[in-house]
């Protein structure tokens, strides 16, 4: 039984979260800007709260545009015990911003954009690999499982895990 509800949370989750974006969506998301998208859905709560740990929240609120790979709940709950908590901790700050950053890259970068792509650099730096394959997009290790979500100054794609940059770019921005 306990195999069959992982199962079963697995296939209704991702279905979950597009009938939330899609009530929400249209004009009224395009108004809002990527935070406070964001901020309207429930599945994004420890991005938020990591963006708000940050301190990124003024810049994620700016004029942009930002294209954000975000990670729902469930994704920054694949990461090991602890590491979470762990980052949240303000001597932490740094390490958060680098991997939020990682997260990021300038402009506004739609799906139709995204497949033409084998990589886009992110805000912290780094680049992040784009692959497409029967129709589905990764970036690094994570599937894209929503694309196209509007902001008044960007898009959120959503991911199903958290993205890394290589620990060289994470400790030089310490």
């Amino acid at each position: 039984m306990n195999t069959f509800r992982k199962i079963l949370v697995r296939i209704l989750s991702p279905l979950m979260l597009i009938g939330a974006f899609t009530a929400s969506a249209g004009n009224y998301a395009a108004k809002k800007d990527i935070v406070d998208v964001a901020a309207s859905n429930s599945d994004f709560s420890t991005l938020v709260a990591a963006v708000k740990a940050a301190g990124l929240v003024d810049t994620l609120k700016g004029d942009g545009p930002f294209t954000v790979f975000a990670p729902t709940n469930e994704a920054f709950a694949k990461l090991p015990a602890g590491t979470v908590e762990s980052l949240l901790k303000p001597e932490n700050k740094d390490k958060l911003t680098a991997i939020l950053t990682y997260h990021v890259v300038s402009g506004k970068v739609l799906a139709k954009q995204v497949v033409t792509i084998d990589s886009a650099t992110s805000v912290q730096g780094s680049k992040i690999a784009v692959a497409t394959t029967d129709g589905k997009v990764k970036v690094n290790n994570a599937n894209v499982v929503m694309t196209d979500i509007k902001a008044s100054n960007g898009v959120i794609h959503v991911i199903d895990s958290v993205i890394l940059p290589s620990e060289d770019k994470t400790a030089a921005g310490r």
